[in-house]
């Protein structure tokens, strides 16, 4: 993937998802709004879901060791995973020792993340995703954009179209009446689903939490899709991130009534699923849980950033985002995209990679997204931090970066009052001839009626305005009107 600003000019330039986009995230907003103005003590609620993640995370070994022992006592496998290539390798082992070609999965972020589906392939067996929105997107060939609604960016005529070409290749076809209208859609994805419920013998899942105390994973969604792939196959494979963790049963109290007042606008959560372990003669009878990291471990280190391992995945801070909702999921060249995921990408995968490192300068820095997280994560302040990792990661450069070298350029005429002198005497020179050219901006910036420069412009310059120097500097009027008084 391309660094941000490269794909977000294309994204951009898409005005049918731009259109997409802004209807899906509005509608969203409001329906979040009016639940949540309906609770008067909302911001204590975020404030105990924020001390139950943030206590997990102070003493995760201690948590993660006990949710092992109670998951292994209730009779689930449990293994470990360090990145993608383990956690890969641990599912499709099992899928083999069943001798299985195919599977069925719940939504699941953190199976998008590691790449499952693709690893899989590899070895013969082919993963179907159940969730609707998930499945146009596979169908489509496409990438999820949305971490709630991946296919966000389809309205429903190329939903249509993507059942009619696609659905028959991989199973029970769509009608060849098929409409656009959302109830009619729905149905044809039931049906294409229906066979593959009932013949899988493996399913794979995430987990919205773990709760060490009693080994008991859970999921919450809004379809019914979660609950069939949790109760029908004989063996289960869920692949929990560490993060998701949390202490006791009672825990879950705070966060699942935060979750879908913040992603869905719902009171409620259709279906809630939950589950520990093994129970003889009800649900799949072999149980395994992957517990992956893949870059836990190192956001955990951050002083600053650790606090973005409290996200419960509801996509808050996507829908209240003027960037996203301008360039989609797809500019961040992630399975996590909006602010949580230019937050969160840096701080799993480190600085260094060129894509990597643009995602902190996603955003505006308007804090949207802060004030509807329902667990308190201050994004402005992790993507600020970030943002000095990024620039101190480039400090031994050969060839400094140009905004490096104005920073020099300031730092040595600050630090001198005749240099800095020098420079107000240039800079009113250059206003007064500005001036007397008719411009109001320096070169690069927007001129005074407004127009945006091309894609030449200087980067800073090209969405901002850059008013010319002023004719005169304060310090020459103060020495010329003594201090203001005359």
């Amino acid at each position: 993937m391309p660094a941000f600003p490269t794909a977000a000019r294309a994204a951009l330039a898409d005005t049918q998802l731009r259109h997409n986009l802004a209807h899906a995230t509005g509608t969203i907003r409001a329906k979040r709004a009016a639940v949540v103005g309906e609770v008067e003590e909302w911001e204590e609620l975020r404030l105990a879901g924020a001390a139950v993640k943030e206590a997990a995370l102070r003493d995760l070994e201690t948590h993660l060791v006990r949710l092992e022992e109670s998951l292994t006592a209730r009779g689930a496998t449990v293994h470990w995973a360090r990145d993608a290539a383990e956690a890969n390798e641990i599912v499709a082992r099992v899928a083999r020792d069943h001798g299985v070609d195919e599977v069925v999965k719940v939504k699941s972020m953190a199976t998008q993340e590691i790449g499952l589906n693709e690893a899989l392939a590899e070895h013969g067996i082919a993963a179907w995703e159940t969730d609707l929105a998930e499945l146009i997107v596979q169908l489509g060939d496409d990438l999820p954009s949305h971490i709630l609604v991946p296919a966000i960016h389809r309205n429903r005529a190329e939903v249509r179209e993507i059942f009619l070409r696609a659905m028959g290749s991989v199973g029970r076809p769509a009608p060849a009446d098929l409409t656009d209208e959302p109830a009619v859609l729905a149905a044809a994805a039931r049906e294409h689903l229906r066979e593959k419920f009932l013949r899988a013998k493996v399913a794979v899942s995430g987990a919205n939490f773990a709760v060490a105390e009693t080994g008991t994973l859970v999921v919450v969604e809004s379809e019914g899709n979660g609950r069939m792939c949790l109760t029908l196959p004989e063996v289960l494979v869920s692949v929990v991130g560490i993060e998701k963790v949390v202490p006791t049963f009672a825990d879950l109290d705070p966060l699942l009534r935060l979750l879908p007042r913040s992603s869905t606008g719902e009171r409620m959560n259709p279906y809630t699923s939950t589950w520990t372990g093994v129970t003889p003669g009800d649900g799949p009878q072999e149980v395994h849980v992957v517990l992956l990291d893949n870059g836990r471990t190192r956001a955990l280190a951050d002083d600053v950033g650790r606090q973005a391992l409290r996200c419960i995945r509801c996509s808050a801070c996507l829908n209240a985002c003027p960037v996203y909702e301008r360039t989609g999921g797809h500019a961040y060249g992630s399975v996590y995209p909006g602010p949580i995921g230019a937050i969160l990408n840096p701080l799993m995968k480190g600085t260094g990679d060129p894509q990597t490192d643009s995602l902190p300068y996603a955003s505006s820095l308007c804090g949207a997204c802060f004030e509807v997280c329902p667990v308190r994560i201050d994004i402005p302040e992790v993507l600020v931090h970030l943002r000095s990792k990024v620039v101190d990661g480039h400090r031994g450069d050969t060839v400094p970066k140009a905004e490096a070298v104005a920073m020099k350029a300031a730092a040595y005429a600050f630090s001198d009052s005749r240099r800095l002198g020098w420079v107000e005497k240039a800079s009113g020179l250059a206003g007064r001839a500005l001036t007397r050219l008719g411009r109001t901006t320096l070169p690069g910036g927007r001129s005074a009626a407004g127009r945006i420069p091309g894609p030449g412009a200087a980067a800073w310059t090209g969405a901002r305005d850059l008013p010319a120097p002023p004719r005169e500097s304060f310090r020459a009027w103060w020495r010329r009107t003594d201090g203001g008084r005359s």
